[in-house]
C-alpha cells in the first residue's frame, strides 16, 4: 500500500516539477513561443486518442503499384496524364470511411491534401492539377473533413513538400526525371536538367496551398509536412522555408500539431518512427530518419501492408495479432499509432483493409480502456515475458496484454502483491484470481488463468492498483 507520507512527497515534488515546467517557454515556431502548461495543453486530446487513421489517397490508386510508382518507374508528366484523365472514384463516399474508423476505435485521421505526385485533393486555386478537374469534378477534402467531423473525429492534412508535377520544383535524387545511373548524379547534369525551374516559386506555391488547407476547412488539428531529405542532390529546411511554413501553420491555426519532418531539428510536436516493427519500437531503437527516441511525444506511422497508397498485387498484409501488437506497443511506450489506409481508384477501401479494421473493431469494442488515455507503465512493474503493460494514470489501473496466453494457467508479477486492489479480464469483467507469494517471494503476486483462452485476440487484465 502507497503511505501516505510517500503520497505526500510525491505530491509535493510534482508541484514543484510543474512549477518549474510551467515557466518555461518552448519555442514552437519562429516568434511564437508557449510554456510546458500551454503545450500540454494543447497536446492533451492528442495524447489521450493514441490511435488515428491516415488515408494515402491519390491518382496513384489507378496504375495501383505503390505510390511511388512514378520514381520507381520513372514516369514523365505526359505519361502519368492517363491517370489524372480517368480518376473518377464513382464510389467514394467519406461517410463509410469515417464511420469505419470510428469502429475500429480511431479517434483522429490525416488525409493526403497533396502527395508526391503533385495531385491535389482539393480546389485548390493554385494549380488545375487537382481533384475537381478530373472526371470525379468533387473537392474529396471538402466532403472528407465533413464526414469525419460528423462522427466526432478531429481532422488533419498531410501535405507533401515533394512534387514531382510541378514545373518550377527543382529535381532532385529522388525525382522521377532524374539521371537513370547513380554515377550521372553530377552538379552538371542536374543543372541541366533544371534549366528554367524555379524553387523560389514553388515555396510560394506551398505556402499559397498550405494557406488554403489551413483557411478554408475550420479547424484542422493536425498537418503532416513530409519530407525531408537533406544531403548531396537532396532537400532540405533552406529548400522548403521550414521555418516559414511553420510559423504560417502557426499563425492560421494556432492550436494544431505539427509533425517533424520539416528539417527543423528540435521543432514540430510529435516524432515519426516509420513502418518499425513492434519490437523496435519496444527498444526504442535510434538511427531512424527522425531521431524519434529524443521526443516527449512520438507516433509511429504503419501500413497494414507494405504500401501507403493501394497496391492491388501487394501479399504482405498484416495480421489482425500484429497491427493489435503494434497498437499496444505503442502505447506501453507512451506514443500513439498512425495506422494507414489505401483507398481504391473507385474510392473504397481494399477488402483487405476492411476485414481488418472489423478486427480492430473487434477488439476496441471490449479493450479500449487499455488504450484510451493511457501510456507506458510506472517502472516498478516490470512486464512478463510475452505481455505488456499500459497504464491510466488518472484511473490508477494497469492493463496486462497477454500477447501469448500462458500455457500452464499462470503469471507471476514479481514485487507488487502490496500494491494491487483487484484482477479481472478487460472484455467481459471477470474476477482473476491471484495467489501471493510466501517468504522471499512474498511481494510476488501469480495471476491464475482459465485453460482455455478467451475468444479474445489479445486477451487484457484489467489491474486496479490500491
Amino acid at each position: 500500500m502507497i503511505t501516505r507520507a510517500l503520497c505526500r512527497s510525491f505530491l509535493k515534488g510534482a508541484l514543484l516539477v510543474a512549477a518549474t515546467l510551467s515557466l518555461t517557454l518552448i519555442l514552437v515556431a519562429p516568434g511564437h513561443a508557449e510554456t510546458q502548461e500551454q503545450r500540454n495543453e494543447r497536446m492533451a486530446w492528442w495524447r489521450d486518442a493514441r490511435f488515428g487513421m491516415f488515408i494515402h489517397w491519390g491518382v496513384y490508386a489507378l496504375p495501383a503499384r505503390h505510390e511511388w510508382v512514378r520514381n520507381r518507374e520513372r514516369i514523365t508528366n505526359e505519361d502519368y496524364q492517363k491517370y489524372f484523365e480517368h480518376f473518377n472514384p464513382d464510389l467514394y463516399n467519406p461517410r463509410d470511411w469515417a464511420r469505419m474508423a470510428k469502429e475500429a476505435g480511431m479517434k483522429y485521421v490525416v488525409l493526403t491534401a497533396k502527395h508526391h505526385e503533385g495531385f491535389c485533393l482539393f480546389d485548390s486555386q493554385f494549380t488545375d492539377y487537382k481533384s475537381t478537374n478530373t472526371p470525379c469534378h468533387k473537392d474529396l477534402v471538402k466532403e472528407y473533413v465533413e464526414a469525419f467531423r460528423a462522427e466526432g473525429l478531429k481532422v488533419g492534412f498531410y501535405y507533401s513538400l515533394i512534387d514531382w508535377h510541378h514545373p518550377d520544383y527543382v529535381i532532385d535524387r529522388i525525382h522521377p526525371l532524374r539521371p537513370v545511373d547513380k554515377k550521372d548524379f553530377t552538379a552538371e547534369n542536374f543543372a541541366k536538367l533544371n534549366e528554367g525551374r524555379d524553387m523560389a516559386k514553388y515555396r510560394q506555391y506551398m505556402k499559397n496551398q498550405v494557406r488554403e488547407l489551413l483557411s478554408n476547412y475550420g479547424k484542422i488539428s493536425i498537418i503532416w509536412f513530409d519530407y525531408s531529405f537533406p544531403g548531396e542532390f537532396g532537400k532540405g529546411r533552406d529548400d522548403w522555408d521550414s521555418a516559414g511554413l511553420l510559423k504560417l501553420a502557426r499563425e492560421l491555426q494556432p492550436h494544431i500539431l505539427v509533425d517533424n519532418r520539416l528539417d527543423l531539428p528540435g521543432e514540430g510536436d510529435f516524432a515519426t518512427p516509420e513502418q518499425l516493427s513492434a519490437a523496435e519500437l519496444q527498444k526504442k531503437s535510434s538511427g531512424n530518419q527522425t531521431g524519434w527516441e529524443t521526443y516527449r511525444d512520438w507516433e509511429t506511422c504503419q501500413t497494414f501492408s507494405g504500401s501507403w497508397g493501394y497496391f492491388r498485387d501487394e501479399k504482405t498484409w498484416k495480421s489482425n495479432a500484429q497491427l493489435l501488437t503494434l497498437l499496444i506497443t505503442s502505447v506501453s511506450g507512451g506514443g500513439n499509432l498512425l495506422l494507414n489506409v489505401g483507398p481504391t481508384g473507385r474510392g473504397e477501401f481494399d477488402y483487405r483493409a476492411k476485414d481488418r479494421l472489423h478486427g480492430l473493431a473487434e477488439w476496441m469494442h471490449y479493450n479500449s480502456r487499455s488504450i484510451y488515455g493511457c501510456t507506458e507503465a510506472p517502472a516498478e512493474f516490470a512486464a512478463p515475458a510475452d505481455t505488456l503493460f499500459t497504464c491510466n494514470p488518472k484511473t490508477k489501473c494497469l492493463y496486462l496484454h497477454l500477447l501469448t496466453y500462458p500455457a500452464d494457467g499462470k503469471l507471476m508479477l514479481a514485487g507488487v502483491a502490496d500494491k494491487v486492489a483487484y484482477t479481472q479480464f478487460l472484455h467481459d469483467a471477470s474476477e482473476i484470481l491471484v495467489e501471493q507469494g510466501t517468504d522471499a517471494g512474498a511481494k510476488d503476486l501469480t495471476l491464475k488463468f482459465p485453460a482455455d483462452k478467451p475468444p479474445v485476440e489479445i486477451p487484457v487484465v484489467e489491474i486496479f492498483l490500491k
